[in-house]
């Protein structure tokens, strides 16, 4: 049972947050056989003594470090490139995998080979116990492409892929904001096959600088960019293109406090 983990850290990351993530890595009921970690640039004295702990007590913990930071899709792709095994785990350095995450995921993939990409569902929490909520995400790969037109249709910290699927589609790319979307379009446009678990697999700690990032001039237009790009690989029709615009521009050019409200209250259970 041969999986690599993919993660990147930045200096910017908190090492608490850090320790925690790569605790529930070596805490999984199936473990990885390799972790490859990418540092994005020089990282902070505390950063650095988190990562040469684990790499003490776990071996197969592996590094790569960037002179600079190049940002995270250049990142993931040199990470792609280093991972040794044809099934790889992304997993964000801030959030908590659920104890089983990996075995579930493992196991449905090695029983349904047509499988690319298997994500699931994530519980969004805040440290201070305020606020737990659960995005749910289509379970089949139709439901999946119809849900790709409008909105991302997997979430990426939960997703475990085929290393060569990913590398065929032309890897992680430098798409700010949007790598994941970027990356998952060019592989449904090649029809690949995407499946979502439904059972939460991932813990992601949030906070309200969360919703301002979702928003803005800028953010609204790299996802235009995003809906050309799908336009092109033939993932939406003209018309689908037009809502998916009307739609993109209706949530990230409101008011934060109203973005907030529609994550909240709408897009989450």
């Amino acid at each position: 049972m041969a999986f690599s983990v993919l993660m990147s850290v930045y200096k910017k990351e908190h090492p608490k947050y850090l320790d925690e993530a790569l605790k529930s890595v070596f805490s999984q009921t199936l473990l990885p056989d390799e972790v490859v970690l990418i540092e994005d640039g020089p990282l902070t004295e505390e950063l650095e003594r988190v990562i040469a702990e684990y790499g003490r007590r776990y071996p197969v913990l592996r590094t790569y470090r960037f002179a600079e930071n190049v940002q995270l899709g250049r990142a993931l792709a040199k990470g792609v490139e280093l991972c040794s095994n044809e099934l790889v785990a992304r997993m964000d350095t801030d959030d908590i995998a659920v104890p089983d995450r990996f075995e579930k995921q493992y196991r449905y993939m090695q029983e349904h080979p047509e499988v690319c990409a298997c994500g699931g569902w994530l519980e969004e929490f805040n440290d201070a116990g305020t606020y737990s909520k659960v995005k749910r995400m289509p379970e089949n790969s139709a439901e999946i492409r119809k849900y790709a037109r409008y909105r991302n249709p997997l979430n990426h910290m939960t997703v475990m892929f085929c290393r060569e699927t990913v590398l065929a589609a032309g890897n992680y790319e430098h798409f700010p904001l949007l790598e994941d979307y970027h990356l998952w379009s060019r592989i449904l446009a090649a029809d690949g096959v995407f499946y979502n678990l439904p059972c939460v697999l991932v813990r992601m700690r949030t906070n309200d600088a969360v919703y301002g990032r979702r928003g803005g001039a800028d953010y609204f237009r790299q996802y235009r960019k995003l809906r050309r790009k799908q336009r092109e690989l033939g993932l939406l029709k003209p018309w689908e293109y037009a809502t998916a615009l009307v739609l993109t521009a209706g949530m990230t050019l409101q008011p934060t406090w109203i973005r907030k409200m529609m994550y909240r209250r709408v897009l989450r259970k």
